[in-house]
Formats: C-alpha cells, sequence, structure tokens
C-alpha cells in the first residue's frame, strides 16, 4: 500500500518531456484514498538523490519512518502515507550520491507554508476552483490592449497595519475588507501585488521566494488568500500577482542544491548566479525547470482565478551578460549575449497562458530595447501582453525632477517617447523601485517650494493619465506621501487630513474615472492613430496633442503647462465642434491648486491653427494639464 504509484505513465513522461502544466496535481502533497485507505501521496523530483524519505507530524519527524520509491523513468521519489493529514508539517530528508544527509528540504510544489522563522511545508488540499461567474465571458475583467487599465501596485504589508495589535499585519480577509474597497473608490481597474509566493525574509519584499505555490503565511492561509481575490472580482477590480521566475534564494530548504546538485540552477556560477541580488539563477535548459515554472504560473490563474502576471526582470533573464563584466559570463552556442534557453522558456510560458487562459494578461518588467516583447511568438515575438515602458519612466521622472526654469534646455525628454509609445503595448509605471533605496518619495523629488512640489505632482500624474499606454502606481503616490516608502511600516495614511494630500488623492481618483469614461485615452493607446502632436511652445515648456479612440467623435485635447507661469492666449488646433469643456484641469482649487483656468469651457474659433480649420485660445494654469473634450451642439458635427 505505501509503494502505491502516485505518478502515472503519461505524467512521467510529460515530466521528462518538460511539457506537463499541471505538475502541481501530481508532485508535492495531495490527500487521496488508496485501497480503501485515506491518507497523504507524497511525490518530488529528485534524480539525484541516492534516497529519500518524508518526514512530519505524522511520523515524528523519524527519517526512518516513510522512506520513498524511486521512479527511475522520470526522478520522481514517491510515498503514500497513510497517517499523514490535511494541516500536518513535512518536510523532505534527502541523500545526495555519496550518502550523505542534506537539509531538510520544504516541498517545492507545496500549497502551504509555515509562518516565517519557521519553514515546513504544510499538507494542504488545491484552493477552491473560481466560481462558475469568474469563468464566464461576461464576468472578466477588461484588460485588452484597448481596453483602461489602471493599477494599483500594493505591498501587502506596508499597505496599512494594525497598529493598536502590536503593528501587526492586516490579514488577506481584512485587506479584502479595507484594501479592495479603497482601490475600486479611487477608480482603479486592478490591484497588483507584490510577490506572495512564500519567501523567507521580510526585506526581500518578495522577490527571493522558496515556495512558488504557496502564497505567503504572513497574511493567512491559501483559503484566505482565494477569499481575497474573489472579493476583488465581486468589487470588479482585477488581481495582477508579480511574479519571479528568474531567480530563487539559496536558503538551505529551498531549492538549491536540491538533491546535492545544481538540479535547479546552473553549475557554473557564471550561468547560475546573480550577482546583484546574491541569488541562484534557473537553469532553463532543463525541462524538468521549465515544467516547474510554466505549471506555476497556469496554477495562479487557473487554481486562484488571478487575472494575470507581472514577471520580475525580465531582462536580467534575456541576456547572459547582464551585471557582468567581460569574462564572468557564457556566450550561447552562436557567441552572443541572448539567455537562448531564457527565451524559449518566456515565449512557451506566454503561449502556455493564453493558450489556456485568453481572457489573462502577461506583463514583462523589461528594461532594454528589446524588439518585440509584447507581439506575438508566431511573428517573433516573446508573447507578452504588455511591457513596462521604463523609459519613459525614467526620461520624465528626470524631467520632473529639473527645476522648470531648466526645462526647456531639456525638452526632448519629454517628448523622445513618442518616438517609440507604439512599439509594444505599454504600462507606464510608477512603481515601487521609484521610492527605494534613497529615492526619497515622488513627493520629495520635485522641484520647488511646498506649493509647487504639489503642483508639479498633480502634473506629473495628469500628464501619465493623458499619455498613451496602461497605468501603474505604487501605493501612497496616489495621496502624495513625503516619506520614502519602507516595508517596516504602514503608508503614511495620517496625511489625507491635509489639504494638499487630500487634494492630490482626489486628483488620482478623479483621473481614473475620467480615464475609464473617456476612450480616447485608452482605446488606441498601442497605435500612432491615436495620437498627434499640436502645437508646442519649448521655450515655454508646453506641449499639446490628441489623444483620438476608436469613433471620430472620441477625442481628448491634452495641454501641459510645465512652468509655474500663467500662460494666456495659448491658440490650439482642433477638431470641429460647437465647444470644448475643461474635463479636467489639475489645478483646480480641489486638488490643492490656484484655480486658474478657463471658467470650465471655450469655444471653437473659425480660426485654423495646427492642420485644423479650427482652433480655441486657452489660458493654462501654472505646473498644470487641461484635458478637453468636444462639446457637440445643434448644427456642429
Amino acid at each position: 500500500m505505501t509503494a502505491a504509484r502516485i505518478l502515472g505513465e503519461l505524467d512521467a513522461h510529460l515530466l521528462g518531456e518538460g511539457t506537463h502544466r499541471e505538475a502541481y496535481r501530481k508532485l508535492g502533497a495531495h490527500c487521496m484514498e488508496r485501497g480503501g485507505v485515506k491518507g497523504v501521496g507524497f511525490a518530488v523530483w529528485a534524480p539525484n538523490a541516492s534516497a529519500a524519505s518524508v518526514i512530519g507530524d505524522f511520523n515524528g519527524w523519524n527519517t526512518a519512518a516513510d522512506p520513498m520509491d524511486k521512479r527511475w523513468d522520470c526522478g520522481v521519489w514517491e510515498r503514500f502515507v497513510p497517517s499523514a493529514r490535511e494541516g500536518q508539517r513535512y518536510k523532505y530528508a534527502l541523500w545526495d550520491a555519496r550518502g550523505h544527509l542534506l537539509p531538510f528540504k520544504a516541498d517545492p510544489y507545496g500549497f502551504r507554508a509555515e509562518l516565517r522563522p519557521a519553514n515546513a511545508s504544510i499538507v494542504a488540499a488545491l484552493p477552491k476552483p473560481p466560481a462558475e461567474k469568474e469563468r464566464s465571458a461576461s464576468f472578466r475583467i477588461p484588460q485588452h490592449r484597448d481596453a483602461p487599465v489602471a493599477i494599483y501596485e500594493v505591498h501587502l504589508g506596508s499597505w496599512k497595519r494594525k497598529p493598536e495589535e502590536r503593528d501587526r499585519f492586516l490579514t488577506y480577509r481584512e485587506l479584502a475588507d479595507d484594501l479592495i474597497p479603497y482601490a475600486k473608490s479611487m477608480g482603479f481597474t486592478h490591484i497588483e501585488l507584490l510577490p506572495v509566493s512564500e519567501y523567507p525574509f521580510d526585506g526581500s519584499w518578495g522577490y527571493q521566494p522558496i515556495g512558488l505555490f504557496a502564497p505567503t503565511s504572513r497574511y493567512g492561509t491559501p483559503e484566505d488568500f482565494r477569499y481575497f481575490v474573489e472579493r476583488a472580482h465581486d468589487a470588479g477590480l482585477g488581481v495582477l500577482l508579480d511574479w519571479v521566475s528568474g531567480h530563487f534564494p539559496s536558503d538551505a530548504h529551498g531549492l538549491a542544491l536540491f538533491d546535492g546538485t545544481h538540479l535547479y540552477e546552473h553549475a557554473d556560477p557564471r550561468q547560475g548566479w546573480h550577482p546583484d541580488w546574491n541569488t541562484y539563477l534557473f537553469n532553463y535548459g532543463r525541462r524538468e525547470v521549465t515544467s516547474y515554472l510554466i505549471s506555476n504560473a497556469l496554477f495562479w490563474i487557473g487554481e486562484y482565478g488571478v487575472d494575470g502576471l507581472r514577471v520580475d526582470a525580465v531582462a536580467s533573464m534575456l541576456y547572459l551578460d547582464y551585471s557582468r563584466p567581460s569574462g564572468e559570463w557564457i556566450p550561447n552556442a552562436f557567441g552572443g549575449r541572448e539567455n537562448l534557453e531564457a527565451i524559449s522558456f518566456l515565449k512557451q510560458m506566454n503561449e502556455a497562458v493564453y493558450a489556456e487562459y485568453p481572457h489573462a494578461i502577461t506583463v514583462a518588467e523589461e528594461s532594454t530595447a528589446w524588439p518585440q516583447v509584447s507581439a506575438p511568438t508566431y511573428v517573433g515575438g516573446l508573447g507578452f501582453g504588455f511591457k513596462w515602458n521604463m523609459g519613459w519612466m525614467h526620461d520624465t521622472l528626470e524631467y520632473m525632477q529639473r527645476d522648470p526654469v531648466h526645462r526647456p534646455y531639456h525638452h526632448d525628454e519629454l517628448t523622445f517617447s513618442l518616438l517609440y509609445a507604439f512599439s509594444e503595448n505599454y504600462v507606464l509605471p510608477l512603481s515601487h523601485d521609484e521610492v527605494v533605496h534613497g529615492k526619497g518619495s515622488i513627493l520629495s523629488r520635485m522641484p520647488g517650494d511646498r506649493w509647487q512640489q504639489f503642483a508639479n505632482v498633480r502634473l506629473l500624474y495628469a500628464y501619465m493619465y493623458a499619455h498613451p499606454g496602461k497605468k501603474l502606481l505604487f501605493m501612497g503616490n496616489e495621496f502624495a506621501q513625503g516619506r520614502e516608502w519602507s516595508h517596516e511600516r504602514s503608508l503614511d495614511w495620517h496625511l489625507l487630513q491635509y489639504p494638499e494630500h487630500a487634494g492630490a488623492a482626489r486628483l488620482v481618483r478623479d483621473l481614473n474615472h475620467l480615464y475609464r469614461a473617456t476612450p480616447a485615452l485608452y482605446e488606441r493607446d498601442a497605435e500612432p492613430e491615436g495620437f498627434r502632436w499640436l502645437a508646442q511652445d519649448r521655450g515655454a515648456s508646453i506641449v499639446s496633442f490628441l489623444r483620438a479612440g476608436h469613433e471620430p467623435k472620441h477625442v481628448a485635447l491634452v495641454v501641459c503647462n510645465f512652468t509655474p507661469v500663467v500662460r494666456e492666449g495659448f491658440r490650439v488646433g482642433v477638431p470641429r465642434a460647437a465647444a470644448y469643456a475643461e474635463a479636467l484641469n489639475s489645478d483646480a482649487r480641489e486638488y490643492g491648486g490656484s484655480g486658474c483656468g478657463n471658467s470650465g469651457r471655450v469655444r471653437v474659433e473659425r480660426v485654423p491653427a495646427n492642420g485644423y480649420d479650427d482652433s480655441v485660445v486657452l489660458t493654462l494654469p501654472p505646473l498644470g494639464v487641461l484635458i478637453l473634450t468636444p462639446s457637440f451642439e445643434t448644427g456642429a458635427e
């Protein structure tokens, strides 16, 4: 009975082939029945181990109690343990090829883990399948390239805490009751979570994961996390996960030297060790490793119902010489710097996700000029749905940090992004990376006195929402937190009692709602036909442009003044209409601005400008953005 096989012949074949897309249904710990006896079946891939056993609460952690049998066809060790039950802790005892006992290993496929610093796996069932309504096309969150996508990026452990209870974390269920209504009221379409796969060190923020299949126990159980996703969907919000498939830490209970050999990682440190993060790199040339990772990607979408994955550090996966000096990397078979195995893996992963879950999305954090990151694999692309626009982020923040008197000499930093804005399906990120490691907050990096700093923040956000590309804001940015973010404390929510911070939050809320209600601002994000430059004044740091949707009447006029000087009499050409209404003015008093503007509406004059027969004359607020939409009256087309 105890030697009963866990894996079928097809499972063994698919694992060896690297095409087992549901490997997690066989490997790991699964409650089952054998010969009328209930217990748990354990299976672990450790082909180079000389012996293996499963140890846990069910056998007193005795390494001799439950020896495992090896499947020579696929290198998997198996054991059915009648005394094991759901909720019990366990690990694997593995002996290397010389017969030396290795540090006890957590289960690479474990669905639940102990709360750190403990690190055993816990026998747990798969989460209940997503509700039928979540599987229906009508329920799915719009997130294609011509849909409005506004992402709220969140680190669960520091969004908000319980100071009255020793500053403890909120649980997944408490976050469902607090974070989800907040994100919805602010008008976001998605919540993106920094990595929630189990990880040992709080300071890594989840970017050094150990248990890829286990939601971190810091905030509750797997069932609690599933509840969070369900409540987000009930509120009409999508859930994206930050997914780390490029590296893993060297903790002894993890994947490193798993069976006494470099099983998941490359043996040569020039290929298998990352100098920036002191982590191991996955060996994408091993089919079992890519099967492990791809099945994990499908697991989060299929079993927990999440709506997509943001793939971390893609550039570090694509280039063999990433952060490596000459002589400390190994060229590929053709002598190049491209990681051919990683490229193949990323393409396979994206193909698998979109084949199984066409409604889901994958997003690449890729910081180089690698071509066609978000193009389909059948035309030579990597197959991602979207790519973070790191160039826009870097250039725009560089520009915004300059004193307005110097901005005319750096105008190209503001306009350069439009030379490549339609080469990918872009997301514009103001992410956690921009408010850590001594960079300060977005607010603290803005020039000028306090009023000008807040005006610059409002200007930046309004310009971002008008620029082609989907949107992403890290938590705290929406109310212009003054301090740099720290994972060790809650956001400074008390700042919302001050008018300037409350005004910034109102602006972000209104930007989100305007963005979602204005097809011109999102429908043609990835098409050059959706954008047209209008009047520019480099010396005055003014840009104006038109955003267009699929229908001719879906247009939005955007005019940005990047100086603290009111500009009167600014003429700009527009498509024909009776008038243009100020849909948003970032200098409005309710946002903490001066209230300078155009009384909410301007008439169209029959005066040619910028290639149009008609134009409007505007008063431009200081350090402000105007977004205007056409108003059609009797006699106007």
